[in-house]
C-alpha cells in the first residue's frame, strides 16, 4: 500500500475567524501562519516567563505612558490575509487604537516569542522575520532551557545570557532589564 501525502488546507483570515468561533476553539490558542492554522502549546513555564516580562515593562510604562503592553493578543498585518499573529508578549505605542473584538490591524512594535518544548529555534527565527518585515521595530526571542534572551531589530543581532541586561533601545528609551530576571529557576 502506498501512503499519499495529505494534502495541506491553507485558510485566510475570513476562515481563521469562523474557526475561532467553533464552540470547541474557544479555550484553545491559535495562530494563522503563512494560512495555515496553528494551536499554541504554552507551558507553566512558558507563562511565568511571558508575566514576568509583561510585569517588568508595565513597571516602565508606569513612568513612562508611551503605550501599552499586553500577553497573546491577536495581530494581523494590514491587508494580509495569511496571517493572524499571537505574540507571546507584545508592545505597542500609543498612536495604535486598542482593539476590542478580532485581531489588531498590525504588527506591534516590539514582539516577545518565548520558545515551547515543541519550537525549533527556525520556528522563532522564522517569526522574528516576519513580524520584523511587518512592522517590529524589535523582537525578543526567549529561550528558556538555554536561559537566553535573543534581541533582533532590522540593524542588529545579539544573544544575552543570564548575566547580561536587555536595553530597550530607543523604542524603550531607559529601559533595562537584567536577563536572570525573566528566568524563574535563576537564583
Amino acid at each position: 500500500m502506498v501512503l499519499k501525502p495529505l494534502e495541506r488546507q491553507l485558510y485566510n483570515d475570513d476562515d481563521f475567524e469562523a474557526f475561532l468561533k467553533l464552540p470547541e476553539n474557544r479555550e484553545h490558542l491559535f495562530e494563522l501562519i503563512e494560512g495555515e492554522i496553528v494551536e499554541k502549546m504554552v507551558t507553566v513555564e512558558h507563562g511565568i516567563i511571558a508575566a514576568l516580562f509583561a510585569t517588568f515593562i508595565n513597571l516602565y510604562l508606569f513612568n513612562n505612558p508611551i503605550g501599552w503592553v499586553a500577553v497573546e493578543s491577536r495581530h494581523r498585518p494590514a491587508k494580509d490575509k495569511r496571517n493572524d499573529r499571537l505574540p507571546d508578549v507584545s508592545f505597542s505605542l500609543n498612536e495604535h487604537p486598542i482593539t476590542t473584538r478580532g485581531a489588531a490591524p498590525y504588527i506591534p512594535e516590539l514582539c516577545i516569542e518565548i520558545q515551547s518544548p515543541d519550537d525549533s529555534a527556525k520556528q522563532l527565527a522564522d517569526k522574528a522575520t516576519f513580524y520584523l518585515a511587518n512592522g517590529a521595530k524589535m523582537v525578543w526571542l526567549v529561550y528558556p532551557s538555554k536561559q537566553l534572551v535573543e534581541t533582533l531589530t532590522l540593524d542588529d543581532r545579539e544573544l544575552l545570557g543570564v548575566e547580561d541586561t536587555i536595553d530597550g533601545g530607543d523604542l524603550l528609551p531607559g529601559f533595562k532589564l537584567p536577563v536572570k530576571q525573566v528566568f524563574p529557576t535563576v537564583q
